[in-house]
This record gives structure tokens, sequence and C-alpha cells, in this order.
């Protein structure tokens, strides 16, 4: 494998971990919140501990986790398009500088 090949691979290989790792942070956020809305319900204590818990509560937990949820599919699935934008604007900032550099340096050694 030639050196392009190798960091493809690299690439494809650290998003297929990405996209697993999204999958469990699913599949966790199912099985929590569904045994949390079944604790809420009383299901586990027969609603003699639930009953007392006002019930803005049971939502906190999802809406809050459901949020990061989305913040971490962002960043696995569309992420990519993004990283693009940024490799190229950070390209052009690091020429933009070093440019900056030589002439800061070319000017100093004139006087």
């Amino acid at each position: 494998m030639n050196h392009s090949d190798e960091e493809k691979y690299e690439r494809v290989k650290k998003q297929i971990k990405n996209e697993r790792s999204w999958y469990s942070h699913l599949l966790a956020y199912i099985v929590f919140c569904t045994v949390g809305q079944l604790f809420y319900a009383g299901v586990f204590d027969g609603g003699s501990f639930t009953s007392y818990i006002p019930f803005w509560t049971r939502l906190i937990t999802p809406v809050l986790w459901g949020i990061a949820l989305l913040l971490h599919w962002f960043y696995v699935f569309k992420g990519v398009r993004y990283n693009a934008f940024y490799k190229k604007w950070e390209q052009r900032k690091i020429q933009e500088y070093m440019e900056s550099e030589e002439e800061d340096y070319i000017n100093n050694n004139r006087k």
C-alpha cells in the first residue's frame, strides 16, 4: 500500500470507529431512557416513591441526553463535510502567516 492508501485506510477506520461509538451511544440512550420512563411510571416500585417526583423531571434526562446525541450525530456523520472546509481554511491561514513571517524577516534584514 502506498502512503495515500494508508491515509485513506486510517481515515476510514477512524470514521467506522466513530460511527460504532455513535450507535453504542444511541443504544445506551434508548435503554436508559426506557428504564427511566418505566421507573417514573411506577413499574418498579408501584408508584410509592415516584408519586412524589414532579412530572417535568421525567423529561430532563431524555431531552438533554437527546441534544447530546444529536450533537454527537452531527460530529460523526456531518463533520466530514465541515472538516474539509476547516482544513482548507487552516492551510490558507498557515500560508498567510508564513508569508507574513517571511516578509517581516526580509524587512528586518534590510535595516
